[in-house]
Protein backbone atom coordinates (compact mmCIF):
# COMPACT_ATOMS: atom_id res chain seq x y z
CA UNK A 1 0.00 0.00 0.00
CA UNK A 2 2.77 2.42 0.91
CA UNK A 3 4.50 1.65 -2.38
CA UNK A 4 1.28 2.30 -4.33
CA UNK A 5 0.85 5.66 -2.52
CA UNK A 6 4.45 6.56 -3.31
CA UNK A 7 3.98 5.74 -6.99
CA UNK A 8 0.73 7.75 -7.13
CA UNK A 9 2.37 10.74 -5.45
CA UNK A 10 5.34 10.54 -7.83
CA UNK A 11 3.03 10.53 -10.86
CA UNK A 12 1.14 13.52 -9.44
CA UNK A 13 4.35 15.51 -8.96
CA UNK A 14 5.50 14.67 -12.48
CA UNK A 15 2.14 15.84 -13.83
CA UNK A 16 2.23 19.11 -11.81
CA UNK A 17 5.81 19.82 -12.85
CA UNK A 18 4.94 19.14 -16.49
CA UNK A 19 1.98 21.54 -16.33
CA UNK A 20 4.05 24.20 -14.61
CA UNK A 21 6.71 23.96 -17.28
CA UNK A 22 4.13 24.22 -20.06
CA UNK A 23 2.46 27.21 -18.40
CA UNK A 24 5.79 29.02 -18.14
CA UNK A 25 6.59 28.43 -21.78
CA UNK A 26 3.15 29.16 -23.22
CA UNK A 27 3.31 32.98 -23.03
CA UNK A 28 6.54 32.87 -25.02
CA UNK A 29 4.65 31.16 -27.82
CA UNK A 30 1.66 33.50 -27.90
CA UNK A 31 3.28 36.77 -26.71
CA UNK A 32 2.29 39.70 -28.92
CA UNK A 33 4.30 42.64 -30.17
CA UNK A 34 3.53 46.17 -28.98
CA UNK A 35 1.59 46.88 -32.17
CA UNK A 36 -0.36 43.63 -31.96
CA UNK A 37 -1.48 44.49 -28.44
CA UNK A 38 -2.83 47.83 -29.70
CA UNK A 39 -4.36 46.49 -32.90
CA UNK A 40 -6.33 43.88 -30.95
CA UNK A 41 -8.02 46.49 -28.76
CA UNK A 42 -10.78 48.86 -29.91
CA UNK A 43 -9.65 51.30 -27.21
CA UNK A 44 -6.57 52.12 -29.29
CA UNK A 45 -8.02 52.35 -32.81
CA UNK A 46 -6.82 55.95 -33.23
CA UNK A 47 -3.31 55.07 -32.10
CA UNK A 48 -3.31 51.98 -34.31
CA UNK A 49 -4.35 54.03 -37.35
CA UNK A 50 -1.78 56.72 -36.55
CA UNK A 51 1.02 54.16 -36.33
CA UNK A 52 -0.04 52.65 -39.66
CA UNK A 53 -0.24 56.07 -41.32
CA UNK A 54 3.34 56.85 -40.28
CA UNK A 55 4.70 53.32 -40.88
CA UNK A 56 5.67 53.07 -37.22
CA UNK A 57 3.51 49.97 -36.97
CA UNK A 58 6.36 48.14 -38.70
CA UNK A 59 8.86 49.27 -36.06
CA UNK A 60 6.60 48.33 -33.16
CA UNK A 61 5.80 44.97 -34.75
CA UNK A 62 9.39 43.90 -35.28
CA UNK A 63 12.37 43.07 -33.15
CA UNK A 64 13.71 45.55 -30.65
CA UNK A 65 13.15 46.75 -27.14
CA UNK A 66 10.90 49.77 -26.70
CA UNK A 67 8.78 51.55 -24.14
CA UNK A 68 5.55 52.97 -25.56
CA UNK A 69 3.35 55.46 -23.73
CA UNK A 70 -0.01 54.64 -25.31
CA UNK A 71 -2.82 57.22 -25.43
CA UNK A 72 -6.32 55.81 -25.83
CA UNK A 73 -9.02 56.99 -28.19
CA UNK A 74 -10.36 59.68 -25.86
CA UNK A 75 -6.87 61.20 -25.56
CA UNK A 76 -6.55 61.34 -29.35
CA UNK A 77 -10.01 62.82 -29.82
CA UNK A 78 -9.21 65.56 -27.30
CA UNK A 79 -5.94 66.30 -29.07
CA UNK A 80 -7.59 66.55 -32.49
CA UNK A 81 -10.27 68.89 -31.17
CA UNK A 82 -7.76 71.19 -29.46
CA UNK A 83 -5.62 71.34 -32.61
CA UNK A 84 -8.61 72.07 -34.85
CA UNK A 85 -8.50 68.80 -36.82
CA UNK A 86 -11.68 67.00 -37.83
CA UNK A 87 -9.94 63.66 -38.26
CA UNK A 88 -6.61 61.91 -37.97
CA UNK A 89 -6.20 62.10 -41.73
CA UNK A 90 -5.95 65.89 -41.55
CA UNK A 91 -2.83 65.78 -39.38
CA UNK A 92 0.31 66.15 -41.55
CA UNK A 93 2.14 62.84 -41.61
CA UNK A 94 5.52 64.29 -40.56
CA UNK A 95 3.92 66.11 -37.64
CA UNK A 96 2.03 63.00 -36.58
CA UNK A 97 5.15 60.86 -36.78
CA UNK A 98 7.10 63.23 -34.52
CA UNK A 99 4.23 63.26 -32.06
CA UNK A 100 4.12 59.47 -31.94
CA UNK A 101 7.90 59.16 -31.59
CA UNK A 102 7.61 61.48 -28.60
CA UNK A 103 5.68 58.62 -26.96
CA UNK A 104 8.48 56.09 -27.54
CA UNK A 105 11.71 55.41 -25.68
CA UNK A 106 14.38 52.92 -26.63
CA UNK A 107 14.71 50.22 -23.99
CA UNK A 108 12.23 48.66 -21.60
CA UNK A 109 11.22 50.81 -18.62
CA UNK A 110 9.10 49.10 -15.99
CA UNK A 111 6.77 51.17 -13.85
CA UNK A 112 8.72 50.41 -10.68
CA UNK A 113 11.87 51.83 -12.29
CA UNK A 114 10.55 55.32 -12.99
CA UNK A 115 12.48 58.15 -11.39
CA UNK A 116 12.10 61.89 -11.77
CA UNK A 117 14.41 63.45 -14.35
CA UNK A 118 15.04 64.13 -18.02
CA UNK A 119 15.11 61.24 -20.48
CA UNK A 120 15.53 61.01 -24.26
CA UNK A 121 12.66 59.99 -26.50
CA UNK A 122 12.71 58.64 -30.06
CA UNK A 123 11.56 62.03 -31.42
CA UNK A 124 14.07 64.57 -32.74
CA UNK A 125 14.29 68.33 -32.33
CA UNK A 126 13.41 70.68 -35.18
CA UNK A 127 16.58 72.57 -34.31
CA UNK A 128 19.25 69.95 -34.89
CA UNK A 129 17.67 66.49 -35.22
CA UNK A 130 19.06 65.52 -31.82
CA UNK A 131 16.75 63.48 -29.55
CA UNK A 132 14.07 65.39 -27.72
CA UNK A 133 13.94 65.02 -23.97
CA UNK A 134 10.97 64.27 -21.76
CA UNK A 135 10.61 65.28 -18.13
CA UNK A 136 9.32 62.41 -16.03
CA UNK A 137 7.97 63.32 -12.61
CA UNK A 138 7.49 60.41 -10.22
CA UNK A 139 5.91 61.24 -6.87
CA UNK A 140 4.63 58.42 -4.65
CA UNK A 141 4.51 56.10 -7.68
CA UNK A 142 2.36 58.58 -9.62
CA UNK A 143 4.12 59.21 -12.95
CA UNK A 144 3.53 62.33 -15.07
CA UNK A 145 5.18 62.99 -18.44
CA UNK A 146 6.09 66.52 -19.60
CA UNK A 147 3.69 67.89 -17.01
CA UNK A 148 0.64 66.83 -19.01
CA UNK A 149 0.08 63.09 -19.42
CA UNK A 150 -0.19 60.61 -16.54
CA UNK A 151 0.34 56.86 -16.66
CA UNK A 152 -2.96 55.20 -15.70
CA UNK A 153 -2.00 51.59 -16.44
CA UNK A 154 1.51 50.22 -16.46
CA UNK A 155 3.53 47.19 -17.41
CA UNK A 156 1.65 45.69 -20.36
CA UNK A 157 4.36 43.30 -21.49
CA UNK A 158 5.05 42.64 -25.18
CA UNK A 159 7.55 40.59 -27.13
CA UNK A 160 9.46 43.71 -28.14
CA UNK A 161 9.02 45.95 -25.13
CA UNK A 162 6.48 47.32 -22.71
CA UNK A 163 3.37 49.51 -22.88
CA UNK A 164 2.24 52.10 -20.35
CA UNK A 165 -1.21 53.57 -20.92
CA UNK A 166 -1.43 57.39 -20.60
CA UNK A 167 -4.51 59.57 -20.20
CA UNK A 168 -3.43 62.33 -22.61
CA UNK A 169 -1.21 63.05 -25.59
CA UNK A 170 2.32 63.90 -24.43
CA UNK A 171 3.16 67.34 -25.87
CA UNK A 172 6.21 67.95 -28.01
CA UNK A 173 8.30 69.95 -25.53
CA UNK A 174 9.13 73.60 -25.87
CA UNK A 175 11.45 75.19 -23.33
CA UNK A 176 8.40 76.36 -21.41
CA UNK A 177 7.17 72.75 -21.21
CA UNK A 178 10.26 71.80 -19.20
CA UNK A 179 10.10 74.85 -16.93
CA UNK A 180 6.48 74.10 -16.03
CA UNK A 181 6.92 70.32 -15.76
CA UNK A 182 10.04 70.28 -13.58
CA UNK A 183 9.21 71.08 -9.93
CA UNK A 184 12.88 72.00 -9.41
CA UNK A 185 12.28 74.96 -11.75
CA UNK A 186 9.09 76.13 -10.06
CA UNK A 187 10.55 79.50 -9.01
CA UNK A 188 11.77 80.16 -12.54
CA UNK A 189 8.27 79.49 -13.85
CA UNK A 190 6.85 81.90 -11.27
CA UNK A 191 9.38 84.57 -12.25
CA UNK A 192 8.77 84.21 -15.99
CA UNK A 193 5.01 84.50 -15.57
CA UNK A 194 4.81 87.34 -13.05
CA UNK A 195 1.82 89.40 -14.13
CA UNK A 196 3.43 92.84 -13.89
CA UNK A 197 6.25 91.99 -16.32
CA UNK A 198 6.24 94.11 -19.45
CA UNK A 199 7.25 91.07 -21.52
CA UNK A 200 5.34 87.82 -21.97
CA UNK A 201 8.28 85.46 -21.47
CA UNK A 202 6.25 82.21 -21.63
CA UNK A 203 4.82 83.13 -25.03
CA UNK A 204 8.22 84.18 -26.34
CA UNK A 205 9.96 81.03 -25.13
CA UNK A 206 7.22 78.99 -26.81
CA UNK A 207 8.12 80.44 -30.22
CA UNK A 208 8.54 77.63 -32.74
CA UNK A 209 11.90 77.00 -34.31
CA UNK A 210 12.25 78.90 -37.57
CA UNK A 211 10.58 82.05 -36.23
CA UNK A 212 12.80 84.71 -34.64
CA UNK A 213 14.01 84.93 -31.95
CA UNK A 214 13.96 81.10 -31.72
CA UNK A 215 15.83 78.89 -31.18
CA UNK A 216 16.86 79.78 -27.65
CA UNK A 217 19.47 78.73 -25.14
CA UNK A 218 18.12 79.05 -21.60
CA UNK A 219 20.20 78.83 -18.44
CA UNK A 220 17.63 77.78 -15.87
CA UNK A 221 18.29 78.47 -12.16
CA UNK A 222 17.03 75.92 -9.65
CA UNK A 223 14.61 76.79 -6.88
CA UNK A 224 17.46 76.99 -4.38
CA UNK A 225 19.38 79.27 -6.74
CA UNK A 226 16.47 81.72 -6.66
CA UNK A 227 16.20 81.55 -2.89
CA UNK A 228 19.91 82.26 -2.48
CA UNK A 229 19.71 85.03 -5.07
CA UNK A 230 16.84 86.70 -3.22
CA UNK A 231 18.81 86.47 0.03
CA UNK A 232 21.86 87.92 -1.67
CA UNK A 233 19.85 90.89 -2.94
CA UNK A 234 17.97 91.11 0.38
CA UNK A 235 14.63 90.79 -1.44
CA UNK A 236 11.77 89.29 0.53
CA UNK A 237 10.77 87.17 -2.45
CA UNK A 238 10.19 87.15 -6.20
CA UNK A 239 7.02 89.20 -5.90
CA UNK A 240 9.01 91.99 -4.21
CA UNK A 241 11.76 92.33 -6.81
CA UNK A 242 11.41 95.52 -8.85
CA UNK A 243 10.04 94.82 -12.30
CA UNK A 244 12.99 96.33 -14.24
CA UNK A 245 15.45 94.29 -12.16
CA UNK A 246 13.49 91.08 -12.68
CA UNK A 247 13.18 91.75 -16.43
CA UNK A 248 16.90 92.34 -16.71
CA UNK A 249 17.70 89.29 -14.57
CA UNK A 250 15.57 86.96 -16.68
CA UNK A 251 17.05 88.32 -19.90
CA UNK A 252 20.54 87.50 -18.61
CA UNK A 253 19.53 83.83 -18.74
CA UNK A 254 18.44 83.77 -22.40
CA UNK A 255 20.37 83.59 -25.66
CA UNK A 256 18.36 84.20 -28.82
CA UNK A 257 18.70 82.58 -32.24
CA UNK A 258 21.15 79.98 -30.97
CA UNK A 259 20.99 76.42 -29.62
CA UNK A 260 24.26 76.34 -27.69
CA UNK A 261 25.23 72.79 -26.77
CA UNK A 262 27.77 72.16 -24.04
CA UNK A 263 30.25 71.24 -26.78
CA UNK A 264 29.91 74.78 -28.15
CA UNK A 265 31.21 76.29 -24.91
CA UNK A 266 34.86 77.06 -24.28
CA UNK A 267 37.02 78.96 -21.79
CA UNK A 268 36.54 82.74 -21.72
CA UNK A 269 33.71 82.53 -24.24
CA UNK A 270 31.58 85.70 -24.25
CA UNK A 271 27.87 84.96 -24.50
CA UNK A 272 25.59 87.80 -25.56
CA UNK A 273 22.37 87.25 -23.65
CA UNK A 274 19.36 89.51 -24.11
CA UNK A 275 20.35 91.21 -20.87
CA UNK A 276 24.05 91.66 -21.54
CA UNK A 277 27.33 89.76 -21.65
CA UNK A 278 28.22 86.78 -19.50
CA UNK A 279 31.32 84.58 -19.75
CA UNK A 280 31.41 80.80 -20.12
CA UNK A 281 34.27 78.57 -18.98
CA UNK A 282 34.66 74.80 -19.12
CA UNK A 283 37.91 74.02 -17.27
CA UNK A 284 37.03 72.17 -14.08
CA UNK A 285 33.37 72.00 -15.14
CA UNK A 286 31.07 74.26 -17.16
CA UNK A 287 30.41 77.62 -15.49
CA UNK A 288 28.97 81.05 -16.24
CA UNK A 289 30.34 84.29 -14.80
CA UNK A 290 28.16 87.40 -14.71
CA UNK A 291 29.18 91.06 -14.66
CA UNK A 292 29.42 90.97 -10.88
CA UNK A 293 32.07 88.19 -11.04
CA UNK A 294 29.55 85.73 -9.59
CA UNK A 295 30.04 82.18 -10.87
CA UNK A 296 27.18 79.80 -11.67
CA UNK A 297 27.85 76.10 -12.14
CA UNK A 298 25.99 74.35 -14.96
CA UNK A 299 24.72 71.25 -13.19
CA UNK A 300 22.63 69.70 -15.99
CA UNK A 301 23.57 70.02 -19.64
CA UNK A 302 21.98 69.74 -23.07
CA UNK A 303 18.31 69.18 -22.31
CA UNK A 304 16.97 69.48 -25.84
CA UNK A 305 13.53 70.96 -26.55
CA UNK A 306 11.92 71.49 -29.92
CA UNK A 307 12.74 75.21 -29.99
CA UNK A 308 16.01 75.37 -28.10
CA UNK A 309 18.09 73.90 -25.34
CA UNK A 310 18.05 74.08 -21.55
CA UNK A 311 21.00 74.05 -19.16
CA UNK A 312 20.29 74.03 -15.42
CA UNK A 313 22.45 76.26 -13.19
CA UNK A 314 22.91 76.54 -9.43
CA UNK A 315 23.05 80.35 -9.13
CA UNK A 316 20.93 83.15 -10.55
CA UNK A 317 22.76 85.40 -13.02
CA UNK A 318 22.32 88.97 -11.80
CA UNK A 319 22.63 92.15 -13.90
CA UNK A 320 25.27 94.77 -13.23
CA UNK A 321 24.56 96.96 -10.25
CA UNK A 322 24.13 100.18 -12.15
CA UNK A 323 21.21 101.92 -13.86
CA UNK A 324 22.93 102.15 -17.27
CA UNK A 325 22.91 98.39 -17.67
CA UNK A 326 19.25 98.22 -16.73
CA UNK A 327 18.36 100.87 -19.31
CA UNK A 328 20.33 99.00 -21.97
CA UNK A 329 18.62 95.75 -21.04
CA UNK A 330 15.17 97.31 -21.14
CA UNK A 331 15.90 98.62 -24.62
CA UNK A 332 16.73 95.09 -25.70
CA UNK A 333 13.40 93.97 -24.31
CA UNK A 334 11.64 96.03 -26.98
CA UNK A 335 12.62 93.23 -29.34
CA UNK A 336 10.21 90.96 -27.46
CA UNK A 337 7.22 93.24 -27.21
CA UNK A 338 4.18 91.73 -28.96
CA UNK A 339 2.60 93.65 -31.82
Amino acid sequence: MKRLKFIALSLLLITVNSCSKDENELPLLIEKSIFEHLANSMDYSYLTNALQKTNLDIVLSGEGNYTLYAPGNSAFIGFLMRQGYNSLEEVPTDELKQLLLNHVMVGKKRYRDFKSGYFQTAASSDVNDKPLYMYINQVNMRVTLNGNARIVQGNVMASNGIIHVVNAIIPIPSLVTFVLADPNLYNLGMALSRKDLTVDFPSILSTKNGSAPAPFTVFAPTNMAFIEGMNERQDEGLSYMDEPILNSTLNHHILGETNALSTDLSDNLILNTFGGEITANITGGATLTDGNARVSNIIALDIQANNGILHIIDKVILPFNNSQTLIRSNNLLQHFRPN
